[in-house]
């Protein structure tokens, strides 16, 4: 096939065609006013005569210059560093390929349809671009493709057209940008170390084994970002408190990287140092929002923390900014907690409250970050109504749970943010479990009659709880030693609480007064100053709080075997 038939279809061709003809060719103003897009020199083949010069009218040529015109197109493009194909006819029938392609693929024989003469471009995929080309008559592009040559190149596919022939062809063009291409990948892989790094910091410092509390059925659930976005600072915890009490935090820390999860790691271990000074929620609260600031000032973060007591049956908590509390009860009837709600952690300059919702037996819980229920497109109301219904109708244990609300809020492995799910149950016992969870209390009048009376209640009960003799004595002794303790130091009303679980034996005595007492060495001389002592040594363990209506509470476990 005669390779100067062939042009592309650009602006100079009109004028070549008008040459070949025989009629004037237009002047550079005229082409100019004609196609306003600009015209481009045509190029002529090898050892014609060109049909103009590219001289300036007056200008002799230097010596041993040649005009563009005087240039043959396959001189040009050899001379091309990329990668230069020509096919023409449906079947792509091989017309010319440059040196740099041949050099990269080895030469080709014109004529042979690309199927068999292009095998390098079959096993890219770029026929079907050719046939669109070819059919559509305008160009495509294919970026960053890997060639059997090992290259990376961005094929464009320009349509040419051919005189005396009713099919046209199809011009490659490859540009090598395997540089590019590895620079890229070594920026993904880049990235996704930083994504690996962060997710694996994220999840050591979360929880690696969720505390189990006697009375309470836990677990939760973690989802990191998508690969588009890097990890956040979600977290969540499980803390026990002793006397049967037990902390739920969950929180979110704004931002995404390693720096949020630093953040969250901080965070989480000063809420759990918190938690063991067995302070109210919203004292927990306070003092985390001043650490927040301390850590970060221009770092936000929002937590919620809820105190479960199995004696009250309802969940103490408090909110800095976080999503509500969502609770349903044992006929599936879903409550969303409301107030209070303070601002973010680090806001500072504002007194949080606490509040409660009762968690009856039977009841269900669910503590939650915005990725469950957040979307762009979405009323973040919205998304909270939705999981109110998805609860509603979710049952089964905790596990299977949150596995049902991340189905029904659509969470997947491309998640655009990070998700964080608590769920808590506080199971309904029944039968021979029931016999196994039992409450005794005692209100103490006062008087020298008080500790024979609670020492003779405790031995009662727990003689009718099967406790074995050794275990009974030791629940006897520390039942009269705290309330001792109160009838010394304490002032009324007082109260002996027993409780029993699978698992321990509780022993606790209220009183009104908020000083609490602290283990110390009684001297030989001293007349007071053992009753703790003795409580500490002979449980498993012992500790005090104050209660939220004023006074305090002083308890001791002893574990069942």
């Amino acid at each position: 096939m005669n390779f100067t038939r062939w042009s592309a279809r650009l602006p100079g061709t009109q004028r070549r065609a008008a040459a070949r003809a025989g009629s004037p060719s237009p002047d550079r103003g005229a082409q100019d006013r004609g196609n306003p897009d600009g015209g481009v020199p045509a190029l002529p083949a090898e050892g014609s005569v060109p049909a103009a010069r590219a001289e300036r009218p007056g200008e002799p040529r230097r010596p041993g210059t040649a005009a563009v015109e005087d240039l043959a197109v396959h001189d040009v493009l050899d001379r091309v560093p990329a990668l230069v194909a020509l096919v023409h006819g449906t079947d792509h029938r091989v017309a010319y390929v440059n040196a740099a392609y041949a050099a990269a693929f080895g030469a080709r024989s014109p004529g042979e349809p690309a199927r068999d003469g292009l095998p390098e471009l079959v096993e890219i995929g770029l026929l079907p671009l050719l046939d669109q080309v070819l059919r559509s008559g305008r160009p495509r592009t294919l970026k960053s493709r890997k060639a059997p040559d090992g290259h990376c190149y961005t094929f464009t596919c320009t349509p040419v057209g051919v005189e005396g022939e009713r099919h046209g062809g199809v011009l490659v063009f490859a540009a090598d940008v395997t540089d590019h291409a590895e620079a890229a990948e070594r920026l993904r892989a880049s990235e996704r170390r930083q994504r690996e790094t962060a997710v694996t910091l994220q999840r050591s410092l979360l929880p690696q084994e969720l505390e189990q509390p006697d009375d309470l059925r836990i677990a939760a659930t973690y989802h990191p970002g998508g690969t588009e976005a890097a990890v956040g600072g979600d977290w969540y915890d499980v803390i026990t408190l002793g006397g049967g009490r037990t902390a739920l935090v969950i929180g979110d820390v704004m931002g995404r990287g390693v720096r949020a999860a630093a953040v969250m790691g901080q965070l989480r271990t000063a809420v759990r140092a918190y938690a063991r000074l067995d302070l109210p929620p919203h004292e927990v609260l306070q003092l985390l929002d001043g650490l927040a600031s301390e850590i970060d000032a221009n770092q936000i973060a929002t937590c919620v923390y809820a105190v479960h007591d199995p004696n009250e049956g309802r969940l103490v908590y408090a909110s800095a900014g976080h999503l509500p509390i969502l609770v349903r009860d044992g006929s599936g009837e879903v409550v969303r907690t409301e107030e209070p709600t303070g601002p973010p952690l680090g806001a500072g300059g504002w007194v949080h409250g606490s509040a409660s919702v009762p968690l009856a037996p039977g009841s269900t819980a669910v503590l939650y970050t915005d990725g469950l229920v957040e979307r762009r497109d979405k009323d973040l109301d919205e998304g909270i109504t939705a999981l109110e219904r998805a609860l509603a109708g979710a049952g089964g244990s905790p596990q299977v749970i949150c596995d049902r609300l991340m189905r029904s809020a659509g969470v997947t492995a491309d998640h655009d943010d990070d998700v964080a799910v608590l769920v808590l149950q506080h199971p309904e016992r029944t039968g021979a479990e029931a016999d196994l969870f039992r409450n005794a209390e005692l209100e103490l009048l006062g008087g020298a009659e008080a500790a024979p009376h609670a020492r003779a209640f405790t031995s009662g009960v727990l003689t009718s709880w099967r406790f074995p003799p050794e275990l009974r004595d030791l629940g006897v002794l520390a039942a009269s030693e705290l309330v001792a303790n109160s009838l010394q130091h304490g002032i009324p009303p007082m109260r002996l609480r027993l409780r029993r679980t699978d698992r321990r034996l509780i022993v606790e005595v209220t009183d009104a007064d908020d000083h609490l007492p602290r283990r110390r060495r009684a001297e030989p001389g001293d007349e007071s100053g053992r009753g703790i002592a003795i409580v500490a040594t002979i449980s498993s363990s012992w500790g005090c709080r104050r209660t939220p209506g004023g006074g305090k509470a002083v308890w001791c476990e002893f574990a069942l075997r």
